[in-house]
This record gives C-alpha cells, structure tokens and sequence, in this order.
C-alpha cells in the first residue's frame, strides 16, 4: 500500500521507515476506520491481552492506544515536518498491522495544509472507542495523545536535523486541536530533547514490562538521571 504523496515525503526523510512512513512487505492492513470503532477494538483487546497472569483490560487498552496514537498521527505530521500535506482524516488512513496485533505503519493521500481539525477528529473518533472496549476514561487517553504528538514530531525534528524547528510545532498544533488535548511539553537534558510526559503507557502492568525512562511515575532526580545518561550516549 502506497500512496505518491506520502512516497515524497517518505524520500525527504532520513530513517521514513523506522518512522512508520513505509508499510512493511507481508503486514496485515486495514482501513483506519476500523480504530473508531469499539467492537473491532474489543476483539483487538481480546487477541492482545496475555494468557499468563491477571492484566486488567484497562491496562491492555491503553498499552495498546499508546501503540497505536503515534502511528495514527504520524503521517499528517511527518507531510507537515516536509511541506508535503498529508491526510490525518481517520476515513483516508490505511494501517499496517504486525502480529498481535500491532500498529506499525500507516499511509495517507493528500490532505489539508492545516491538520488541527481532521486529527481532532481522528482523535475524539479512536479515544472514544478506546475507552468504551477498554472501559478506561477518556482524558487519561488524550493524554497519550498529546505525547504521541510531541514525540512523533521529536522524531522527525532528529530526522530533518531540526529538532528546535519541528518541536516548535507542537504547541500550537496542540492549541488548535483544542481541549481536551493537554498541551506537549519538551525538557532538554545536556545536547539533547526529550517528551517531558503527561501520560503513563501503563506497559509496566505488563508481563516483564517495566517503566519507560521517561515515565512520569519516576521520581524527578530519578527521571533526570536516567535521560542524562542516555544523553551522553547521544
């Protein structure tokens, strides 16, 4: 599955499939539709929640948004990043699916210079439906949503060499999404930027999951230590 608008934005970006730009050969793929809608995701929930040990359903569903949110918006950000519009409308996403099943990959055409509307759009339709197979709440879900943005635009400003230029996109993006989407925030760390993070993925309720080095869980002198460390190593 491939898309001219999204192949000449994929070609003006270092790593394009490492950034879920490019569909993997043999990957399952399904219309972006189907994330808006809560029986699917209650059958995806059910294929992805473990055999072993008790995870609570809430666990499973936001493991899984947290997947998910971030190969959803990145195509329209990666065309906004390279001045190529694409689409973030959840009708005109295609997505690719590993085993699990897992997002990996999503494709769009053309879209609107300005994204704001069609990915609040995107993104009420899926945090709904999320919450209702998962039953979680919604805003700590939006909450995901604001760290999907901010990181996916972090990874795009390493791409391009123009972190300070792309990360100052996602304040205002996020303002003309609108409420209830928390506002991103960023944290520099010695030479490098980090996702300062309003959300916690929930992966350590896993089995041998464990919290992320960002993790908002972690105490602050904690968190600082750990992102200085994977600084120097940059």
């Amino acid at each position: 599955m491939r898309t001219p608008e999204q192949d000449a934005v994929a070609g003006r970006l270092r790593g394009a499939a490492s950034l879920g730009l490019v569909v993997p050969p043999g990957t399952a793929l399904v219309p972006g539709v189907r994330f808006a809608d809560p029986a699917w995701t209650a059958q995806v929930l059910d294929a992805r929640t473990p055999r072993r040990g008790p995870v609570e359903r809430g666990t499973v569903a936001t493991v899984w948004w947290y997947s998910a949110s971030t190969v959803l918006v990145t195509p329209s950000l990666a065309g906004l990043v390279a001045g190529i519009p694409l689409s973030a409308r959840l009708a005109d996403l295609t997505v690719a699916l590993l085993p699990g099943p897992t997002p990996i990959a999503a494709v769009a055409p053309t879209g609107a210079a300005d994204p704001a509307a069609d990915l609040r759009g995107t993104l009420a339709a899926v945090v709904a439906a999320v919450a209702e197979a998962g039953g979680v709440r919604e805003r700590p879900l939006w909450a995901i949503a604001t760290d999907a943005l901010a990181n996916a635009l972090l990874t795009l400003g390493r791409a391009t060499g123009r972190v300070p230029e792309v990360t100052a996109l996602a304040r205002p993006l996020a303002e003309a999404i609108g409420t209830p989407l928390p506002l991103p925030r960023y944290e520099d760390v010695g030479r490098a930027r980090f996702t300062r993070r309003a959300s916690c993925c929930l992966l350590y309720r896993m089995p041998a999951g464990s919290l992320c080095t960002s993790c908002p869980r972690r105490p602050p002198a904690e968190r600082h230590a750990l992102l200085e460390d994977v600084a120097r190593r940059w």
